[in-house]
């Protein structure tokens, strides 16, 4: 079975997009791989509420896996000291490969929908993700729903 996959980040979005865009995709889990998924900064993506919205707008099913987000120093290095964004995809890549892609059951990831905060998907460890599953697993396809 080829597994199809979205990617979604939250920012510049309100929350009628983005329930919006997941439902019209027919995404059946979000995925998120958020290291901190309970920030105040998040507003309606905040964990549990995000869970709550999710179910009850558009039947849709939340898991969190934080084995698919970078350590909190790669974030820093990149983020806070103005990393490089290759250096920081170099390391992540190599991190999800010493994590394994079993990280995420297949079939999880069928439907499932990548979530982070990042607008786009060009700078953003949620497309590291996804083309990692597709180069472990050779059968995913990817939109990014930005």
């Amino acid at each position: 079975m080829k597994i199809q996959l979205f990617s979604i980040g939250f920012t510049e979005k309100s929350a009628e997009q983005f329930f919006r865009a997941l439902a019209l995709a027919g995404v059946k889990r979000v995925i998120d791989v958020r290291l901190n998924n309970t920030s105040q900064l998040a507003g309606f993506s905040k964990r549990d509420d995000l869970k709550y919205f999710l179910r009850e707008v558009a039947a849709i099913d939340y898991v969190h896996i934080p084995e698919l987000a970078p350590t909190q120093e790669m974030f820093d290095a990149y983020k806070k000291e103005k990393g490089s964004w290759a250096e920081f995809e170099r390391e992540f890549k190599a991190l999800l490969a010493s994590r394994g892609a079993k990280i995420v059951p297949r079939k999880t990831a069928h439907l499932g929908c990548l979530l982070c905060s990042e607008k786009s998907p060009h700078h953003c460890h949620r497309r590291l993700v996804a083309e990692f599953l597709e180069s472990a697993w050779g059968d995913v396809s990817t939109k990014h729903l930005d």
